[in-house]
């Protein structure tokens, strides 16, 4: 039996190696995978090269300056197959999420791991790290009551905050992604409307779906990955409307038009990250507060559903190509180990 394990080894290069189980040391215990999900966002700046030298991130393969060749990847269900001399063996035998890259197998302390609530199956799991994302945005973007809200990208993590926004007793919530499947996607969720950014007459829809009240969105939140979106977020928020940024743009730019419709609107840029906890919750959240919203989030949604493709993890290339080629095809891709 070998370990297999993807590595990234240059711009758009993936090796797929294999090496020995590793045995558990005496604080650990031994996961075999049964499922990773590919991150189309943070992964695929890594995938192409878009990185930033020096980036400061949670990810330690990114946080050591991008040096290939590299695993990498942080959404892993597995079983616990092996345990350490220190290790409570009860932890044998259970299903559990671990942020760790795409390998079929590996080792962890039982307390970088989450066993999977009951009624919670591994689809639905490799969701955790984008439900906490968005757990995270929506919190940071605080709605209020009879909000009308933009969401303006409808990737997983914008999915999952469409989601959890439409919980909330707002006026609208309006999603915008240029992706026909993701569009669909979103309609699904039961947002008041849905709209492509590509359609020439974008910008005069969105403001029309307000009706007589018009002067733009209370609450904008940018999702796309892509610099530019936030010239659409600040032409379309209302004076001293609020936009959160949820986007890494690793190294890509674009210039912005902060001259006019920003400028005169005190419109406010907050950038939100899931890394850490707002300061004005700190003293009452931490992380195992926010993973149980998140768990109970995926419960209720049921993100699952977004899985588009199912890959061998002998295929991860191809995996990986399809979101740079044809990034339309697919909404969630999982890696799978046999």
């Amino acid at each position: 039996m070998a370990q297999r394990t993807v590595y990234f080894v240059g711009p758009r290069r993936l090796e797929l190696r294999e090496e020995a189980v590793p045995a558990p040391g005496d604080d650990q215990v031994l996961v075999r995978t049964e499922l990773t999900a590919i991150s189309a966002g943070t992964e695929m700046l890594l995938f192409r090269g878009e990185v930033p030298q020096g980036a400061d991130t949670d990810a330690d393969a990114i946080s050591r300056g991008l040096t290939y060749p590299t695993p990498y990847g942080y959404c892993a269900v597995g079983k616990v197959i092996g345990a350490g001399p220190s290790v409570d063996k009860r932890w044998l035998g259970r299903t559990v999420f671990g942020f760790h890259p795409h390998a079929s197998h590996f080792l962890a302390s039982p307390a970088s791991l989450l066993e999977l609530p009951l009624g919670i199956g591994a689809e639905d799991a490799v969701f955790l790290p984008s439900a906490e994302t968005a757990v995270n945005l929506v919190q940071d973007a605080a709605p209020i009551l009879g909000e009308r809200v933009l969401v303006l990208g409808q990737g997983v993590v914008g999915l999952l905050s469409a989601a959890l926004l439409h919980e909330f007793p707002l006026e609208c919530i309006v999603t915008v992604d240029r992706f026909a499947s993701r569009r669909r996607a979103s309609e699904s969720i039961g947002v008041s409307a849905v709209l492509d950014p590509q359609d020439p007459e974008f910008s005069s829809k969105a403001i029309a779906l307000l009706g007589n009240s018009g002067g733009g969105f209370d609450l904008a939140v940018e999702l796309t990955g892509n610099p530019s979106a936030l010239d659409d977020a600040i032409a379309l928020t209302a004076y001293s409307g609020r936009i959160v940024v949820g986007s890494w743009f690793g190294s890509k730019k674009a210039p912005l038009d902060l001259g006019g419709r920003y400028h005169r609107s005190r419109i406010r840029l907050l950038a939100s990250q899931v890394s850490t906890i707002s300061p004005e919750l700190s003293g009452r959240w931490d992380k195992p507060r926010r993973f149980s919203v998140a768990w109970e989030a995926i419960r209720r949604i049921q993100p699952g559903r977004w899985i588009t493709h199912r890959v061998p993890v002998e295929r991860a290339a191809d995996a990986y190509r399809m979101l740079d080629e044809s990034p339309d095809e697919a909404i969630q891709i999982v890696l799978q180990y046999s």
